[in-house]
């Protein structure tokens, strides 16, 4: 397990604890609490529903299946046919893990868009498959042209995320067409991580690829109720992927999982059952909000480049440093009581990048964070 890299979560934790008042800009939180009816839904299970108890189907409770195939017609445009399959895993991280067992063997290769979520090249590791780390653009977005050049014969997959953990980048719907028509022409599987898919403030439109005609037989979608509903928690999730590929990843999960925790489905129909509006209203807020970081932070001139993030909540900062990004999120948190993330957890290994998320404090206290930030990053690049 030695190509695995140590979670960069705890480390950055440790630190945290050890320096109390510390404002966090690290994890990738909401700050708001789910719907009413997910707590009023759990009681009521708990006190008169045997099945909490009891071990339950592997692919999900058949509500839970149902809420799903409804809230994917309406919301991401497509429709849960005899071709395709729910299961419901614990969070998306178990679905990616879940699709790369099933689809690759020791040695096989996923290709992942650099900089890339960190728990993805993990579960590759971890796999026996090899992470190719292809990078995106200054303004992270997809090259197509370094994609197409880093297909090989024992390339399995394609992984997109958008929008995009780390950088807050929203990729065009015509780059993921481009992509899954990639994917299909050389007969690969086309990865796409929607967890944050109410997550957008630009012009550009939330695109699931597996709306997109003839994508069934080679497209997996990830998604989760961590984000939108502020149930991280709960570690409820589901993929969507092709039937072929439903008895392997039963295999997989029926191993690792026996099944999802009842109550956790539970409290997920209820939340589907709300619906996304419910969501959208509380991220209405996170405009103003990653308004006032890229305002603030774009003061600090030349020395810290930020491309504009308009999804998720992160952004991920170029800095003109020559400083180590880990030693730099360990003095922000040391001295001026603020914490981020090392853009090398994420793939970034030339420059001093950090990564800032934004989404799990109210407006007030991110102002303060980013203030606290803003203070220690003039002194680190000014004294560099």
């Amino acid at each position: 397990m030695q190509s695995v890299q140590t979670p960069i979560i705890p480390v950055v934790g440790e630190w945290i604890a050890q320096h109390p008042g510390t404002i966090s800009l690290g994890q990738g939180i909401v700050h708001y609490s789910p719907p009413q009816l997910v707590r009023d839904a759990t009681i009521q299970a708990i006190s008169d529903d045997n099945r909490v108890d009891r071990y339950g189907l592997v692919r999900g409770l058949s509500e839970f299946l149902e809420a799903v195939a409804k809230k994917v017609e309406v919301d991401n445009g497509f429709r849960i046919t005899e071709h395709n399959r729910v299961i419901c895993t614990s969070g998306s991280n178990m679905g990616f893990l879940n699709a790369v067992l099933a689809i690759g063997d020791v040695g096989d290769e996923i290709i992942l868009l650099s900089p890339y979520y960190f728990n993805h090249e993990m579960a590759i590791d971890l796999a026996g498959c090899r992470p190719i780390n292809v990078p995106t653009t200054q303004e992270y977005q997809i090259d197509l042209n370094k994609l197409r050049e880093a297909i090989g014969p024992r390339t399995r997959a394609i992984v997109t995320v958008s929008p995009n953990n780390p950088t807050g980048a929203v990729y065009p719907a015509s780059d993921l067409k481009a992509v899954n028509e990639l994917c299909r022409s050389n007969n690969i599987y086309h990865i796409h991580d929607e967890a944050y898919e109410y997550f957008i403030y630009g012009d550009e439109k939330h695109l699931s690829v597996a709306s997109i005609p003839d994508s069934t037989e080679h497209t997996i979608s990830l998604f989760t109720l961590s984000k939108a509903y502020g149930m991280a928690g709960w570690r409820c999730g589901y993929m969507v992927v092709p039937s072929h590929l439903e008895t392997d990843i039963k295999k997989i999960q029926d191993t690792n999982l026996v099944c999802p925790p009842i109550i956790s489905q539970i409290a997920a129909t209820a939340a589907l059952n709300v619906g996304s509006e419910w969501c959208r209203e509380r991220i209405r807020n996170f405009s103003a909000v990653r308004n006032l970081v890229i305002e603030e932070l774009s003061s600090l001139g030349d020395a810290c480049y930020i491309p504009r993030p308009d999804g998720a909540f992160y952004a991920l900062l170029q800095l003109d440093c020559t400083v180590e990004d880990l030693k730099i999120v360990e003095t922000l948190i040391r001295d001026y009581g603020v914490a981020v993330m090392p853009g090398t957890a994420f793939g970034v290994l030339q420059g001093c990048w950090i990564r800032i998320a934004y989404g799990a404090l109210d407006q007030a206290t991110v102002a303060e964070g980013i203030g606290r930030l803003k203070r220690g990053l003039t002194h680190l690049l000014t004294s560099n």
